[in-house]
């Protein structure tokens, strides 16, 4: 088959399966409904706070809305498995590297697009619901590197974790090693180098560097989101390996 009508396929997936539209759609709705809530609810920084920044700020629903993208990325790839539905997709397309690929675009491009909604959201509904003298404009520095930065820190996340998925050949196995990745290791290793070091460079931390107005660490925006990016691609490659020479 064409690459284009394999494309085509997985966008039927996803567009007719409960599970995977639900986890889709919760990507936007926790970003900006918890970012907008928490702008809403606060306004501005915290007293004393010294480390302000109104562009974060914006995102701070951010955090759920990339396990929702997690989800969304694990079950794409790992529902394959289930009741060996695998072995059905890879009859309709013999190549696997076809197939896969066209997973990981479709994966990637629907959580872009709903990021970019969100990310759009967040950002002008935050500002402007924050007290007056701390928001700013979509013009000013950051603001816009920040919007569309966010939707592909989501789009990047949703394919690292199909790569997971496709490396375990499992749901709950990729589950059990992405949310501790995330929601776990970022604080224990930050804990233990005192400072940040080697938790600059897990794929969370690299990659919110682009959200940040002012960045000032090891990382850049562009750089951190460059991280970021060779972690999906050694999660994809090892997915990709895995699926070319495992059984279906």
């Amino acid at each position: 088959m064409a690459f284009l009508a394999v494309l085509h396929t997985e966008w039927i997936k996803v567009r007719s399966l409960r599970s995977l539209m639900g986890s889709l759609l919760t990507v936007p709705v926790a970003t900006a409904g918890l970012s907008l809530l928490i702008c809403g609810a606060l306004g501005r920084p915290q007293p004393g706070s010294t480390d302000f920044d109104p562009v974060l700020f914006s995102y701070y629903g951010l955090n759920f809305g990339q396990l929702a993208a997690v989800i969304f990325g694990v079950i794409a790839m790992g529902g394959e498995y289930k009741n060996a539905a695998i072995r059905v997709s890879l009859v309709a397309v013999p190549d696997r590297t076809v197939f896969y690929g066209a997973k990981l675009a479709v994966v990637g491009g629907c959580v872009f697009a709903v990021g970019l909604v969100a990310s759009l959201i967040s950002f002008l509904g935050g500002q402007a619901l924050m007290d007056q003298g701390f928001g700013i404009g979509i013009g000013d520095p950051g603001a816009p590197r920040a919007v569309i930065g966010c939707a592909l820190y989501l789009g990047l996340i949703s394919v690292l974790a199909a790569g997971v998925a496709a490396a375990l050949r499992s749901v709950t196995g990729a589950l059990s090693v992405l949310v501790p990745l995330f929601l776990i290791l970022p604080f224990v290793v930050g804990d233990m180098t005192q400072g940040g070091g080697a938790a600059d460079f897990l794929p969370d931390r690299a990659g919110q560097q682009i959200l940040l107005q002012h960045p000032a660490g090891t990382l850049g925006p562009w750089s951190g989101l460059a991280v970021l990016a060779a972690w999906t691609l050694l999660t994809a490659g090892a997915g990709w390996w895995a699926l070319r020479r495992r059984d279906a």
